[in-house]
This record gives structure tokens, sequence and C-alpha cells, in this order.
């Protein structure tokens, strides 16, 4: 309880109050009652002299006391013995946002929740602090211990007491909030130990404890905040580095903070090699900043060793719902001289990717009109030959596991007759042979029910999508596969997802089993490092109960798991992370996370539940990055502008 708790207090309802003191005190004036080194204040309200700032006499009511005190004066006059007042400025600057504080505990140990460390914030600095802020503390050796802020607390000074009734009307009454009234603490999370300088600057776990009374500083050089958070100097640009939605800002020229992912060898194996996840609500702005990573991954200075001791560039194949990615052709408009030259600078690469080719499926009663971007167009059909290696493109709805043989010993019949020109009608023909089925059932290999079930299930398979006009994609290999080049599968012009379905799983398991394969039908994918995009990735390689479901899981798990030696990277992007297969999930190194809604879905990705919380809150183009292998689990900002066309 302080004296501005009686002295301000008046009794507008008329219940009995009054002013706290017979001769109110105005807190404004001379007079006013200093609470910080007022020892009692009740004893000064009561009538005992009390002091005041600068030692002045309180009025308390009694005419003896105060004629008492006058009288040292000598003559009677108060004022000619008042302590004479000064401006005056305090000597120095603080410097940073507070201190270390022990006032409850000061403790660092290898379990977070066995961990103590808080640090007081001087009054002047409280509105700049915000959760997620990353600051360091200095040892008396010159290493700095590197740390965020977990938590914010005000805590009650032992003299105040703001759970009253006169506490609370006091402050229903007054505009502003008495700060002084409490202390403002921050909880830290240790994150590392930074040590050296420059080029030589590292990092290492947390090992010591800081000083009590260490001052606590703002990180703010660009430096110490990539090796406090592991974030690698070079590698693929994915945003910038932020706190609550705003980007941090450092000493350095640019001001912000960079984040790229590993994609050297020196370092292991390129993260691009390990899979990449971009999972976000319709809106939240994945395609955005899928596009902006991709374009670096084209980029003309980036190239990867090959198996001979080459060097070559990046082949990217994206498969694409919507027709968006083929605008990655054209330039941004919107991107102008100013946006683009601070890109340079940062060393992030912008503008249409001139080697872009729509690779555009032929299928009956379809046609594609391709009317958002400049790019070349070369249409293909999808071989039935591929069904030899891929049964699945034909099975139809869901095989059960006594069916899925069947359909094996069919397709190998098949094309032991045909060879590999048989087409898909040509299957449906052969499958209305009765003598084929008598055979089959009286020699055991196939029950005639069983036969009847699969031919149902193959008759289901949309017409259309083998074997139309137009060049097999298995002899486009040159065309899909280009080192330095986009290849953009189109997929929404298709009327059915079926036949979607069928399209995406031809070509990516082409590519898939040309880059696992000892004895690969094209050197050009097998040799060339490749990245696969996959947008709504979740209705390709979802769990399922059916057979054909679980090969194609199967399929992509391997490529998952072999993609680091074979030079070949998944990018999955999908709003439904949760229904992608967890066998392929678990594989994936690299997740980036725009803003989601559901819980299921924010649960599914696995970031650690200080960033999940923020995931509902995001703003289009905020993003969540874990990548283990990289860094911490950092918050990022993404471009603002796309930088290649995006849009109508």
């Amino acid at each position: 309880m302080t004296l501005e708790d009686f002295t301000e207090f008046t009794d507008d309802e008329g219940d009995g109050g009054g002013d706290a003191a017979g001769s109110p005190v105005d807190r404004d004036g001379a007079g006013a009652a200093d609470t910080d080194d007022a020892p009692d204040a009740e004893g000064a309200v009561s009538g005992g002299a009390g002091t005041g700032d600068g030692g002045r006499a309180v009025a308390s009511g009694n005419e003896g006391d105060r004629s008492a005190a006058e009288g040292e004066a000598g003559d009677g006059d108060a004022d000619a013995d008042a302590f004479a007042a000064y401006d005056v400025e305090p000597a120095g600057e603080d410097a940073g946002l507070g201190v270390v504080s022990v006032s409850q505990g000061l403790r660092v140990a290898e379990e977070d929740d066995e961990t103590t460390l808080r640090a007081f914030v001087t009054t002047g600095n409280r509105e700049a602090v915000r959760l997620g802020k990353y600051l360091l503390v200095p040892y008396p050796d010159g290493e700095r211990l590197f740390c965020r802020i977990t938590g914010l607390e005000y805590a009650q000074e032992f003299r105040s007491d703001d759970a009253t009734e006169i506490h609370a009307r006091r402050q229903m009454r007054r505009d502003d909030f008495a700060e002084r009234d409490y202390k403002f603490m921050a909880e830290l999370e240790p994150m590392s130990v930074v040590y050296g300088e420059g080029d030589g600057m590292k990092r290492r776990m947390t090992d010591r404890v800081p000083k009590p009374g260490a001052v606590v500083e703002e990180a703010s050089d660009d430096a110490e905040i990539k090796t406090g958070l592991k974030i690698p100097e070079d590698g693929v640009f994915l945003g910038h580095l932020s706190v609550g939605g705003e980007k941090v800002r450092t000493a350095a020229e640019p001001p912000t903070v960079d984040y790229r992912v590993k994609d050297d060898y020196a370092d292991g194996d390129p993260l691009a090699f390990r899979h990449t996840l971009v999972a976000g609500g319709t809106g939240s702005g994945k395609t955005h900043a899928s596009k902006n990573v991709l374009r670096q991954y084209l980029d003309a200075d980036r190239t990867y060793p090959t198996g001979d001791g080459r060097e070559s560039r990046m082949a990217v194949v994206q498969f694409d719902p919507q027709d968006e990615y083929a605008q990655m052709h054209d330039d941004n408009p919107d991107l102008d001289a100013d946006f683009a030259r601070r890109l340079d600078r940062e060393g992030i690469a912008h503008g249409g990717h001139d080697d872009t080719v729509a690779l555009v499926p032929r299928v009956a009663n379809a046609t594609y009109p391709g009317e958002g971007h400049r790019a070349e167009r070369v249409e293909f059909t999808i071989p039935f030959s591929l069904a030899q290696d891929m049964p699945w493109l034909v099975a139809g709805s869901g095989l059960n596991d006594n069916q899925y043989p069947a359909l094996l010993t069919l397709l190998n019949r098949f094309f032991d007759d045909y060879g590999d020109s048989g087409t898909y009608g040509q299957f449906l023909s052969y499958l209305d042979d009765p003598a084929l089925k008598a055979e089959l059932d009286e020699s055991g290999r196939v029950h005639e029910a069983t036969f009847d079930a699969v031919k149902r299930r193959v008759r289901a398979v949309p017409g259309g999508v083998f074997d139309q006009d137009a060049k097999p994609i298995t002899e486009l290999d040159h065309t899909l596969v280009r080192p330095g080049g986009l290849s953009v599968v189109p997929t929404y012009h298709l009327p059915t997802s079926r036949q979607k379905e069928i399209v995406v799983l031809a070509v990516a398991g082409l590519l898939v089993d040309d880059k696992l394969s000892n004895d690969p039908d094209s050197d050009r994918i097998e040799e060339t490092p490749l990245l696969i995009g996959m947008d709504e990735a979740h209705n390709f390689l979802a769990d399922a109960d059916n057979v054909q479901a679980r090969k194609v899981v199967q399929k992509f798990t391997e490529a998952a798991k072999q993609g680091r030696k074979e030079r070949l990277g998944l990018f999955l992007i999908t709003q439904d992370p949760q229904d992608v297969a967890e066998s392929v999930f678990k594989q994936v190194n690299t997740k980036v996370v725009l803003n989601l809604g559901d819980e299921d879905a924010i649960s599914s990705v696995n970031i650690p539940s200080n960033l999940a919380g923020k995931v509902p809150y995001m703003e289009k183009g905020q993003m969540v990055v874990y990548s283990p292998d990289n860094s911490e689990p950092v918050e990022l900002i993404g471009l603002s502008k796309c930088v290649t066309r995006h849009g109508d």
C-alpha cells in the first residue's frame, strides 16, 4: 500500500469515505509523496510528519508540529532551508534491455524445465519487448549466451497490493498505468553459446550460467543471430527471420536476416534431396512461396556434382493442378526496379525462367487453354506399356490382395503376346476372351470370380487417358528432364480426378523408376539432379487400405529414402498434410508451414508447440520453418512479391 492509494481516492458515491488526509496532497505538486521513498504511508496520513521528495515535510493537519518545524528555520521561513533543486542528467547511457535477475533463481540445466533464467526489463524498454525476441547475454570472457524470450510477466513489488478496492478504484479513475509499481520480468530460453568473431564465429550447446546482473541486449548482429540459430550463410533462400510477424532488424545492410536452406555437399547432403513439405491453407500464400523457392533451385549459378564427377544444374518437374506454375516462364510485371535491386543485393534469383516447358497430357474430350503464360507447350500421352511396371495405373477402384496378383498375371500374359506396343483398348478386348478365362480357371491360376472382378475394375478406369494422338511420355525424357529446366505438367483441364491421378502417378512413377533402377530406360533422367514438385500431394500419396494405393506409397517411400544418394528430391505441397502417408512424411526433413486452421493438420506437421500455436494466426506469407538439420525452428516472412509472374 502506498501513500498515493490514500491521497488519490475520494468517495464520489457518498458511501462514507472522504479525502484520505485532512489536507489533501497533490501528487503532482511539490508536496507529493514519493511511493518509492515512503516507508510508512499510513503514518504519513495519520498525523505523523512524513518525508516526501527532496526531504520536505508533508502537511499533516497538526498546527503545532508545523510551527515546530518552521521554528528550526531561524527566521520562520521554511523555504529558506529547503534543498536547492538542480536540473541533472545521469552520467552515461543505459545499454541493453535490462539485466539478469536472481530474485527467483539463476540456473542453466540440461533439461529445459530445470532451467531458470530471467531478466529484469527496465521501464523504457518494456514496450519493445515481445515473446520470441532473440537476446544476447555476455560472459566476462567475451562469449555470449544466445537466448530467446519465452515468457513475460509483471511481478508485483513487495510494497504494493493491487488486489484492493482502493487500488482498483484509483486505477479506474486515472488515464495512465503506474509502471513503477511493478517489475517487468522476461523468462529466457538458452539456445546456444556464441563465441569468436567475424567468419570464425561458432556456436556450442549451452554449458555455462551467466553472471547475476549481466546486461541483456537485443541480438542485432546478423552474424551472431545466424550463428546462434545455426542458419547457413549460403543456400536456398526461403524468407526473412521474424518474430511475431515483424522482421528481425539488425545493424547490418540490408538490416533483415535472410534464412537459407543448406545446399552444399560440404556440410552433408543438400536438403533438396532430403525433401521438403510446404503446408498451408487456401489463401495462405503457399503457391506464391513455392514459386519463389523453386525459382532459386533453377538459378544458373546453382549446380550439383554428378556420379561421373561433372557439375550439373537441377531439373524441376512440377505437377500443377491449377495451371499456375507455367507462369514461372514470365517476368512479374509488379516487380519494380527497386525491389529487383534489393533481391540482387541479397543474392535472390528473380525474373521469369526462360527454360520452362508446359508438358500437356492429351486426353480425349479435354482441351488445355493455357492462357495464363507464354511457356512452350508440348503434348504427350501415357502409353499403356507403363502398366507393365505400374499395374496400379489400371486397377480402377480398390483391388484386394487376391485380385491384385490376378491383375499381374493378366498383364504379363498380355504383354507377352502383344509386346510393348499393346494398347489399353487391346487389353480390354483381351479380357473379353472366354477361352482365356476358362484356361486360367482350370489351371488354378485365376479363379473365374476373381477374373470377373478384375475385369470390372479395369473397365472402370476412365477412357481416353492411354495411347492418345500425341507423343508417348517415354519418348520425351530429354524434354521432361533438362538440366536447369522447369517442366510443368498441368492437370486442371482433365475432366475427372481419376484421370488426373493416372497422369501424375504415371509420369512421377516413370521418373522415380529411372532414378532408382540399376538399368534405367533413360540415362538423362538417371544422371540429372532432379526435384519432383507435387501440388495437392495428399491426393496422390495418401494412406489407403487397397493394394494399389499401398504400392504407390511404397514406391515413393523408397524414392524418399534413396533420394539423397540418387540426387532425387521431393517437393510436396498440400493443404491437408495429415493425409500424406506417414511413411513418406517421415522422410521429409524441411517443413515449411503457413497458415493452417485445422488442428489435425497443425498437429500432423509435428513442429514445436511454441510455433504451432502461432500457425492459425499467421498472415499471408508468414511461415514457420522446421528443418532440424539446417537450423533451430524459426518464424519467417516470405517475399512480399513473387519473383516470377503469379496470378492474373
